[in-house]
């Protein structure tokens, strides 16, 4: 047990301050660094590993020693004993004067005893002084509402003997259940400043704020009597080297092979080796013994410090709930059912913008035929330029609600349901609950999906999860469905009260999930592993989303895919255009040649002789030539040469496809008054003198796209996490071949 009467560190000295925030995961860690940081942040890699390293930076007033002693008076009220008072600081007079305070965001962990990539991260930035991210003071988020288990977590960073905050985060939930925290004497019990607040509703951060200009404690004493626990190879280690408390040498002998600081102290490295070769220690019973020892102190401090409401608690509403949502039947229904509502909605909503886009973006090019005069210019802005940008600008509405709707899923809280109810069922596939995290979030996009696998603790689990997220539809590969389903799929057909594209649209979804068990249970039996595995993952409680925070992100993955996706559509657009308005020697003058004579005027009216001129133009260009020459390779699949040179183009990003259609089809057509989907819907197979999109070959597309893999983000990010080409070449290689086969099939069964 610890003391009140601790020494104190003051920072109000300093310019700038490094400040880290750790806690249990779904503590509210991330919101609160969002609300002390604003839109100041930046993300990088910590040094060494490729964990994203969140940080922002603010700006703090220091107050005089007048308003510190007064607002100090406030915060610990007039009870407060002689004994637990702060110090008088030395602030300088200037009142205005700031600090620059850096904080990084460190991957939420449960211990100190980290067992996936994430938690090594914040074990090693918090373990190891010496580190570049090493913080001058520590704020710990803890849950409020759950504080016993928060605690294990503060307790063993306490023993660190380091400045510390303890922040008791969603206290309004805590008041809502009736219940009291007594933070002074908590704060006595350990040491440390505890400051309440509530991030989503922004209450509490300027108390927050000026506790980091506040002389902090350090603790001098033990949470628990460490030592017993190992004492000759706490005192070994000690006299290896230099530890700032015994849990620090505690730690060493728990975690020595997780230590990147002894990298570079070969001759302690092998010392410590030595001693822990020679006691034949075994980590996993210290562990348990320290765990014991902490949780009995937890729970006099709990009961100390909190006051419920009642001795006999009520069924809370996340409870109740819960027993509906994560049944082992209704809760698999009630996500179908959420599945088809989504992307039900997606459809209705969506057809009124995009079709005041395309009207938008027709019109741009009416009035630009017709105001500038005909030349290359003129040919480049209407069919490279604009067609290029309504082919990316039509499918925001799409983009945004998709986007909107998995805010709003994880804001509530039941995007963490959806994982447990998945866990029994990825273990048959070789996987576990955390795999559902990333599957989910390959709905988005693959690329930080991929990166989210790296607080799974499995390697194999791992693996076998990024090899197969991209199976997942993307939200790149939604403009290539809803275009290809208006094609394809009449409007306005029903079953009940589903439409026909709707249900298209969520069934692509569902083959793509299916396609990724699948190949997860190939992978289960091909990669070999003794890792045992385990899912553990708590339950948030159900809040309403905060709407600010789905508006945040609807703004911020809309400007991703108009600014990112987008400038590789309109760049690819527009080397497009010139391929597809120019070719070798003189091939366009012959062509003219060809129907400059009175014969053909004949036979024609002069729209179709434009049209006739401009088709085979297109076909004798270089765009034309690049498609004719893997035609064959795509016939089997219904694929004409104008799709294959989308696919060519494509493989830069899956979006691109609707460019390239969009170019090509303005390229080749003269009718500046159509939209893309009604020049695809004209178009016309010169062999069978059919439509050349039947449903044949539109659904021989979708599930085309639907598993191939045609993203070098994604493969360069797979390379980037695995850290060998083989993975990303081998993923390649498989969606490849799959696409093929599945085109293949789709393609033979329906034409």
């Amino acid at each position: 047990m610890v003391e009140a009467n601790q020494s104190f560190v003051n920072f109000s000295n300093k310019t700038s301050l490094k400040v880290a925030l750790v806690g249990n995961p779904n503590s509210g860690k991330s919101t609160l660094f969002n609300v002390l940081t604003g839109l100041n942040q930046k993300t990088g890699n910590f040094p060494g590993v490729t964990v994203d390293k969140k940080s922002g930076f603010a700006k703090l007033n220091k107050r005089t020693e007048n308003q510190e002693s007064r607002i100090r008076n406030q915060e610990l009220g007039a009870e407060i004993s002689d004994k637990a008072q702060l110090p008088t600081s030395n602030y300088p007079a200037a009142s205005n004067s700031t600090i620059t305070v850096e904080f990084t965001d460190l991957p939420g962990t449960y211990s100190l005893y980290p067992k996936s990539l994430d938690e090594h991260v914040a074990f090693e930035v918090l373990c190891d002084p010496n580190n570049e991210n090493h913080p001058d003071v520590t704020i710990i988020v803890a849950d409020a509402s759950n504080l016993k288990r928060n605690l294990f977590l503060v307790s063993q960073i306490i023993d660190l003997k380091m400045p510390v905050i303890l922040v008791l985060n969603m206290m309004d939930l805590v008041e809502k259940e009736g219940d009291v925290i007594d933070s002074i004497r908590l704060s006595e019990k350990l040491g440390v400043k505890v400051v309440g607040l509530s991030a989503r509703n922004k209450e509490g951060i300027e108390t927050l704020k000026q506790a980091l200009l506040q002389p902090l404690p350090v603790p001098q004493y033990d949470f628990i009597d460490i030592k017993k626990l190992a004492p000759e190879l706490i005192e070994k280690i000690a006299s290896v080297i230099k530890v700032n408390s015994d849990f620090a040498a505690f730690q060493i002998i728990n975690n020595f092979s997780e230590i990147n600081y002894f990298d570079k102290k070969s001759d302690k490295k092998e010392k410590i080796a030595a001693i822990l070769n020679a006691s034949a220690v075994d980590c996993n019973k210290l562990q348990a013994q320290e765990t014991v020892e902490r949780y009995k102190v937890i729970n006099r401090i709990v009961e100390e410090c909190i006051t419920h409401k009642s001795a006999i608690k009520t069924e809370s509403f996340s409870h109740k709930l819960d027993s509906i949502l994560t049944h082992r039947i209704w809760g698999y229904t009630i996500f179908l059912v959420i599945l088809f509502f989504i992307f039900q909605t997606i459809f209705f909503l969506a057809a009124y913008p995009m079709e005041w886009i395309e009207t938008l973006f027709v019109s741009f090019s009416n009035i630009a035929t017709q105001t500038l005069p005909p030349g290359e210019f003129t040919n480049l802005l209407v069919n490279g330029i604009l067609a290029g940008l309504s082919g990316i600008i039509v499918f925001v509405p799409q983009i945004a609600l998709l986007f909107a709707f998995i805010a709003i899923l994880e804001d509530t809280g039941y995007m963490a349901r959806v994982s447990f109810i998945m866990d029994k069922l990825m273990r048959k596939f070789g996987l576990n609950g955390r795999s559902v995290i990333p599957l989910v979030s390959g709905v988005a996009c693959a690329i930080p999906a991929i990166m989210s696998t790296r607080t799974m603790s499995s390697w194999k689990e791992r693996m076998i999860t990024i090899m197969v997220t991209p199976l997942m539809s993307c939200s790149a590969r939604l403009p290539v469905y809803t275009l290809l389903i208006a094609l394809v799929v009449p409007e306005g057909k029903s079953l009940g009260i589903f439409n026909y594209q709707g249900l298209i649209l969520m069934s692509l979804y569902l083959i793509g999930f299916i396609a990724a068990m699948m190949a997860a249970l190939v992978m289960k039996w091909i990669l070999k592993s003794r890792e045992k595995s385990y899912f553990i993952m708590e339950l948030p409680v159900y809040r309403s989303p905060q709407w600010r925070t789905v508006g945040l992100t609807i703004y911020d993955k809309v400007k991703s895919f108009l600014f990112d996706a987008g400038k590789i559509i309109l760049a690819v657009s527009v080397i497009l255009w010139f391929l597809s308005s120019h070719a070798p020697g003189n091939r366009f003058e012959v062509i003219e040649k060809k129907y400059d004579n009175p014969e053909m005027a004949k036979m024609y009216n002069e729209d179709e002789l434009q049209a006739r001129i401009s088709s085979e133009q297109l076909e004798a260009s270089y765009a034309g030539i690049l498609g004719k020459s893997i035609e064959p390779a795509i016939a089997p699949l219904g694929f004409d040469w104008k799709i294959g040179i989308a696919l060519v183009t494509s493989f830069a990003a899956r979006e691109v496809f609707v460019g390239t259609m969009a170019t090509i089809y303005s390229v080749g057509n003269s009718d500046n008054t159509q939209t893309l989907r009604e020049k695809m819907k004209a178009e016309v197979n010169t062999v069978t003198g059919l439509p050349q999109f039947s449903v044949a070959v539109g659904f021989s597309l979708m599930i085309f796209y639907a598993f191939a893999m045609q993203c070098m983000s994604t493969l360069a990010i797979v390379y980037r996490e695995t850290k060998h080409w083989k993975w990303p070449v081998i993923q390649f290689l498989f969606m490849s071949a799959l696409a093929y086969i599945s085109s293949f099939v789709v393609y033979q069964l329906l034409k």
